[in-house]
């Protein structure tokens, strides 16, 4: 009988150990899916950054102006980074609900 009940409290003790595991699976992915979103998000404003500072002190450069087009086209890349963010977060918001 004491064989029996140790049998018995190791198996409700692997039962116990395979939910919380399978609890633990289940919350994962999603938050690497939110981590992954998130960075997704400052890659896309970062690279707008750098498209437009790079086009502007190209301009600048071939033109041999003042750093007129650096400033204008920085602006120009930081404005197109936050609208495609923007468009990201609105994808994301539709995909959850």
């Amino acid at each position: 009988m004491d064989e029996f009940s140790k049998k018995a409290n190791l198996d409700k003790l692997d039962r116990q150990i395979e939910e919380f595991k399978s609890k633990k699976h289940k919350n994962s992915p999603k938050r690497f899916k939110v981590q992954n979103d998130g960075w997704r998000m400052v890659i896309e404003l970062v690279t707008g950054m750098i498209l437009g500072v790079s086009l502007g002190m190209a301009l600048d450069y071939i033109i041999g102006s003042e750093p007129i087009f650096l400033i204008v086209f920085s602006l120009l890349g930081f404005m197109a980074g936050v609208k495609t963010m923007i468009a990201t977060a609105k994808k994301m918001n539709e995909t959850n609900n």
